[in-house]
Order: C-alpha cells, then structure tokens, then sequence
C-alpha cells in the first residue's frame, strides 16, 4: 500500500508540475496526498493573488460607485462619514476572507446594513463563504442578509430607483454571487469525488492483483504437491528396499538406483519449472508438455519399477480427443492415487480404470484393499486430495473418497467431457 501512496504523491506532483500558479491553494492542498492531515493554510499561488486582488479592486469599485450617489442632501453628514469609513475597512477586510470566511460573511450583515459604500465587500464575504462552506451555513447567513434588504431600502431609499426595483435588483444580485459561489465548490468537490473514486480504485486493483497472487501461488502449491510427492514416494520406496536388503542381488541395486537418480532428476526438474513460475510470473512456454491422459502408460509402468502392483483399465472411446486439462486432471488423480496407494497400503496392488467418452464425460476410479499389517501415519497426509477435489471442481466435474467396507480406500472422481470436445 506504500507503494500506492507513493505513486498517488508523484502523480499529484506531477499534475501540478509547471502549472502550480493556475490553481487555487485550496485545491491543491485538498489533492495533494502528502497534503492530508495537514491543518496549515496553504500558501496563496499566483492565481489566488490575481483573484483577491481582483476581489479587492472590485469591492473599492462598487464601494466608490454607491460612494457617489450619497449626497450631503440625501445623506447626514455624520453618517456619510461613518458610511465611507465602514466600507473602507470592509475592503481591507477583504483579503482575510479566506482565513476566516463564516466570521467575515457574518460580520458583514450589520456593515453592509450600516454602510452603503461596504456592498462590494460584502458580495465578495458571500462569493467566499459559498465556495469554501457547506451549503447550510450560505442558506443561514444568506438567508439573513437577504431578509434585510427591504428594511434596508425602507430606511435608506434609493434616489433613483423605486423601492421595488431596487429591492429586488439587490436580491438578484445577491442571489447570482452566492449560486456562482456554489457552482465553483461543486466543480471542486466533483474533482475531490473523482480523486477518491480513482484512490478507491488503485486500491481495489493493488487488492486484485495480491488475491490473484495468492491464488496462483496456491496453484502452485498444490501442484508441486501432487508433482513433487509421486516423485519423492518413489525415491523412499527404493531407498527404503536398499536400506532393509543390504544383500539384494547387483541387478536389482542398480535398478532401485537408477529409479533414484531418475526420480530426483524428475523432481530437480519439476521444482525448476515451478521456481521459473514464481520469478517470471507465467508458465514456461518451452518447458516441458504438462502431462495429459496419454502419459498414463508411463506412469504405471514407473509405479511397476517401483515394485508397486498396478492394474490398468483403459476404456476411453478416443483418447487422442480427450481435452489437454481434462485429461491432466485425470493423469493427477491418478499420480495422487498411487502415491497415496505406496504411502498408506504399500504392497497392495492397485486398480486404476478409466472410462468414458464424448458427451458422457471421463469417470477415474482409483482402488486398492487394506494393508496387510500396521502401516505408520505420514505427516501431511490428505492434502493431495483436497487440492485435487478443488481441481475437479473448477472443470466442473466432482471427486469422492474415502474408505470401503473391506478397508481399502477408492477414489472416484467424474469429469466433463463435452460432445464437441471440450
């Protein structure tokens, strides 16, 4: 996840790189990952000095023009000085509207109720406190200054304009600034949506890609189980027949050794092919042809090599037609089945059939009797099976075991094989 955060902070950076001085500060620290948390002001940009001083000139601007249309004949004089002096400090207030918004917009009622000249401050206090606040606290503070614009043109006229027109100019007025106030923070918070819609998203891809990580990586666990445990079971078959005949004739010696040097190179192999899986991310293309219903023969007669007694049925309409993971799956059960047969019931002779065909799908059955005498437990027994019964299920087929009534132990499993051969 650092990572992530690492790569959000370079892309704000980027993004902002060069052009800094277009956005406001609000924003940018708002985006900025390294940003969060963060209670400091952010520091004005060029843009953010270009509209205050904007929003300054424009309240002096405004200010002036009702300046000019206050007499000494319309206006007492004490009041008119009172007037200019309010609107002047509302102009200088101007530029702390961004530190203190709701505390400028509502010390601006009773300003602009008492001075004339502060209106331009005050349509800037509101602009601001639309763009950086909530929509609660515009509809009450807006709320208020807009109730006291017709007492304010009651007690203080408008030379040229009527009562009604007047009023309702300044509502319109008012109610322009704070609704462009809002479409600017709604333009902000749709960016901040988008911003978090895009973290949510990196953060359900990086959750993605360490699920399917770990799923591969059981995949490859349980295959270098059902691989690894074959090849290994015949190497402590024959290493265990050296060890209890030591007197054993020189052509038998050299056959068990040469089933051991064979099964270790196989093992050395596959433990290869699985290690280049876990560095390159995806199966070797030129390694070795995963093993199919065909290779079946094969590994019988390496189990008969091996000393263990297997019976093969082989009754499949068209072995060649057989689909290259269905006919894996096959050959695994069965690998797992006679290692399992060696493990827990050695010197039993096993039945391995096979049957089926297009349309009616491919039945293994794997059996063999009880053993005679006590057999010791195996560490980590059971796994094998439990990965290959996630495999059938994931091509749609089903796998069952367990013991039979004579003791011995039978595993059957059924697997789709489609008319058209898939």
């Amino acid at each position: 996840m650092s990572t992530v955060k690492g790569d959000r902070t370079v892309q704000a950076a980027s993004a902002f790189e060069g052009r800094r001085w277009l956005f406001p500060s609000a924003l940018i620290h708002a985006l900025d990952p390294d940003g969060e948390g963060d209670a400091r002001r952010p520091r004005r940009t060029a843009r953010d000095w270009l509209v205050d001083f904007s929003c300054f000139f424009v309240a002096i601007l405004v200010g002036l023009l009702a300046a000019d249309s206050m007499t000494p004949e319309n206006t007492p004089p004490t009041l008119l000085v009172l007037d200019q002096w309010l609107g002047g400090l509302s102009c200088a207030a101007v530029w702390l509207r961004r530190r203190w918004p709701v505390g400028l917009a509502i010390a601006m009622i009773p300003i602009g109720f008492l001075s004339n000249t502060a209106g331009g401050a005050g349509m800037v206090a509101f602009f601001t406190l639309a763009v950086h606040r909530p929509f609660r606290y515009v509809a009450w503070i807006g709320g208020v200054s807009t109730a006291l614009i017709p007492l304010f043109f009651w007690l203080r006229p408008e030379p040229e304009l009527p009562y009604l027109v007047a009023v309702a100019f300044t509502v319109l007025l008012s109610g322009c600034v704070i609704g462009w106030g809002m479409l600017v923070r709604s333009k902000r918070q749709l960016m901040f949506s988008l911003r978090d819609r895009a973290r949510r998203a990196e953060t359900e891809a990086v959750l993605r890609a360490e699920q399917a990580q770990r799923l591969a990586r059981e995949a490859i666990a349980r295959e270098m189980h059902d691989v690894l445990a074959h090849r290994l079971t015949l190497l402590s078959v024959h290493a265990g027949a050296l060890e209890f005949r030591p007197d054993a004739p020189r052509e038998e010696v050299a056959r068990a050794a040469g089933v051991i040097r064979e099964s270790a190179h196989e093992a050395l192999q596959d433990l290869r092919e699985i290690i280049g899986v876990l560095r390159a991310g995806d199966a070797d293309e030129g390694g070795r042809p995963q093993p199919t219903l065909a290779a079946l023969d094969a590994l019988v007669a390496q189990s008969c090599e091996a000393g263990t007694k297997v019976t093969l049925d082989l009754r499949v309409t068209d072995p060649g037609a057989v689909p290259a993971s269905v006919g894996r799956t096959a050959y695994r059960i069965v690998q797992e089945g006679l290692t399992n047969a060696r493990k827990h019931a050695p010197g039993t002779e096993v039945t391995v059939s096979v049957s089926g065909g297009p349309g009616e799908g491919l039945a293994v059955h794997v059996r063999n009797p009880a053993p005679e005498g006590d057999v010791p437990h195996v560490p980590g027994s059971g796994q094998g099976l439990i990965g290959l019964t996630e495999r059938a299920t994931l091509a749609g087929g089903r796998l069952e075991h367990g013991a039979r009534d004579d003791g011995g132990f039978e595993v059957r499993a059924w697997l789709p094989w489609g008319s058209s051969g898939r």
